[in-house]
């Protein structure tokens, strides 16, 4: 985990006490932005963990751009958001019961585009 955080530059690491688990976060806007977004845009993600991480940056610029601050942006994201991995919550499905989730980008490469 350190390694990630010293190879990213930024995030905080963050051990579960009632487990032998640590999980490697990044939480500010300007981080995922600058740092995490450009690293996985040059290094792709394989498989539909690719499609998880399309729908997430859209999110993010969404969040540049000040949308999450109105009440169409907020519903944007939770749509995007509905289609990313799980999708949402029980309890974010009751906070947002009109949520239409989009469709998710096809991922249709496995092979690894660049080994290095």
């Amino acid at each position: 985990m350190l390694q990630l955080k010293e190879f990213f530059g930024c995030g905080i690491i963050v051990n579960k006490n009632t487990r032998n688990e640590a999980s490697f976060r990044v939480n500010s806007l300007q981080d995922l932005t600058n740092c995490i977004i450009p690293h996985f845009s040059n290094y792709p993600l394989i498989s539909q963990k690719a499609a998880d991480f399309i729908l997430f940056t859209r999110i993010v610029k969404l969040m540049n751009n000040k949308m999450h601050l109105t009440e169409e942006g907020l519903l944007q994201i939770i749509n995007l958001r509905a289609s990313i991995n799980l999708g949402l919550s029980n309890l974010q499905k009751s906070k947002f019961p009109n949520y239409k989730p989009v469709a998710r980008p096809v991922i249709n490469y496995t092979k690894i585009p660049d080994p290095n």
